[in-house]
C-alpha cells in the first residue's frame, strides 16, 4: 500500500494505491514506482517542483507555512529535484571558469564553488577551500573535459593555483582584478583601524570617533557616496596625512581596472602604483604591493583575457542570501542543492508552465 500527499486548492489530498513489491537479487526489496512521484518521495512531482521554484524566491518560514511541510523536508525536496534535473553535460563546454570560496557557516566552514564564465552559472560545489577540494572537481569532470579548459580565474591564495597546476597544466591561471583591488581595500581598512586604535589612547576621544566613522566613506566607491559622506571625504582630503595618501593609493589602483586601458598600460600602471605603495611608509600597502608583484603573470593573463570573478562575486552575494535561508537545513547537500537551484544551470518551472 502506498500513500502520496498532494495539495489541491488548499486542501491536503491523500492518494492511496496498491503497489507491487519486488525482491531483487541485487538491490533487495524494491517498491514499484509511479509516474507522478520521484523515487523515495511521498510528494507528487508537481508539488516538489512548486516547492523548488518557491524556495529560491521566499524565506523558509513562508515556504514552510505555505506548503505546510517542515523546513527539513524542503531541503530533501531540493536534493531530489536537483539530482533529477542537473544536467551532467554542463561540464562538456567549460572553457573559462572561475573558482572562489564562500563562507557557509560560522567557525570557518567554507564551500568551494566553480562557475562558468560563458553562462555566469555555478556548475559545481563542494565543502572546503583547499587544493584537495578543487581536485575533486577535476576528478568529477574527467580528463577529457579538463583538457578543454583554457583559463581559470581565482583569488591570489595558493590552494586553488596548486590544484590547477596539478590537474590542468594547460590552463592559464588568471588572478582577477576584483581580488587585486580587494588587497588595496583591505590594506586601507587595516591602516584606518590601526589609526583609530592609536587615537583611542588620546585624551580627546572625538579624534577616535572621527576615524571610526570614516570606514564606509573610505571603502565605498566615490560615485556611491551619500551627500554627508562626500562632506566627510572632503574633510579628510583637507586634513591630508597618511590616511588620505592610503585612500588615493586604493582609488588609483581601482581606476587602473576601469576597462579603458590596454593590457600593456594596465601592467605599467600597476608597476608604478606598487612602487608608490612600497615607498609610502604605510606597512599595510607595502605588503599588498609585494603580493601583487608576485602575481603579475596571473594578473596580466586576466587583463589580457578580460576574465574577472566580478560576476562570481555577484553570485556570491545571492548565495549568501540563500545560505541564510538554509540555516534550517540539516545537510550540506541540501544547501548545495538550493545554490544550484538559485544560481546553477537548473531551471525550475511551475507545473502549469510546463
Amino acid at each position: 500500500m502506498g500513500r502520496i500527499l498532494l495539495d489541491v486548492a488548499g486542501r491536503v489530498t491523500v492518494l492511496t494505491m496498491l503497489r507491487r513489491r519486488l525482491v531483487c537479487p541485487a538491490h533487495g526489496v524494491v517498491v514499484q514506482g509511479v509516474p507522478f512521484a520521484r523515487p523515495g518521495s511521498r510528494f507528487s512531482t508537481d508539488f516538489e517542483d512548486m516547492i523548488a521554484w518557491l524556495v529560491t524566491r521566499a524565506d523558509k518560514t513562508t515556504v514552510s507555512l505555505f506548503a505546510r511541510i517542515a523546513w527539513r523536508t524542503v531541503g530533501a525536496i531540493c536534493e531530489r529535484v536537483v539530482a533529477e534535473q542537473l544536467d551532467e553535460t554542463r561540464f562538456e563546454s567549460l572553457v573559462n571558469i572561475g573558482v572562489d570560496e564562500i563562507s557557509w557557516r560560522k567557525h570557518h566552514r567554507y564551500l568551494t564553488l566553480v562557475s562558468d564564465h560563458a553562462t555566469s552559472k555555478i556548475v559545481w560545489g563542494a565543502p572546503g577551500k583547499n587544493a584537495a577540494t578543487l581536485d575533486g572537481f577535476f576528478a568529477e569532470i574527467g580528463a577529457e573535459n579538463t583538457a578543454v579548459i583554457e583559463a581559470v580565474s581565482m583569488d591570489m591564495g595558493p590552494a586553488f593555483a596548486k590544484s590547477v597546476r596539478t590537474n590542468a597544466p594547460g590552463a592559464v591561471i588568471c588572478y582577477d582584478p576584483f581580488h587585486v583591488i580587494q588587497l588595496a581595500t583591505n590594506a586601507l581598512e587595516s591602516f584606518r583601524r590601526s589609526i583609530w586604535q592609536r587615537a583611542r589612547d588620546l585624551p580627546d576621544q572625538d579624534i577616535a570617533k572621527k576615524f571610526k566613522g570614516t570606514r564606509w566613506v573610505l571603502l565605498k566607491n566615490p560615485q556611491n557616496l551619500t551627500g554627508k559622506q562626500q562632506v566627510t571625504l572632503a574633510g579628510l582630503e583637507q586634513a591630508g596625512g597618511l590616511l588620505w595618501d592610503a585612500y588615493q593609493l586604493k582609488e588609483s589602483l581601482r581606476e587602473v581596472f576601469a576597462g579603458d586601458l590596454n593590457p600593456a598600460d594596465v601592467m605599467e600602471m600597476i608597476t608604478t602604483r606598487c612602487e608608490l605603495a612600497a615607498t609610502s611608509n604605510i606597512r599595510e600597502f607595502a605588503r599588498a604591493a609585494a603580493t601583487i608583484r608576485s602575481h603579475t603573470d596571473g594578473i596580466h593573463a586576466a587583463v589580457t583575457r578580460q576574465l574577472s570573478n566580478g560576476r562570481h562575486e555577484g553570485l556570491n552575494n545571492k548565495i549568501r542570501t540563500m545560505t541564510r535561508r538554509s540555516y534550517g537545513f540539516h545537510t550540506l547537500e541540501a544547501a548545495l542543492a538550493l545554490i544550484m537551484l538559485a544560481c546553477g544551470p537548473v531551471e525550475i518551472k511551475l507545473p502549469y508552465q510546463k
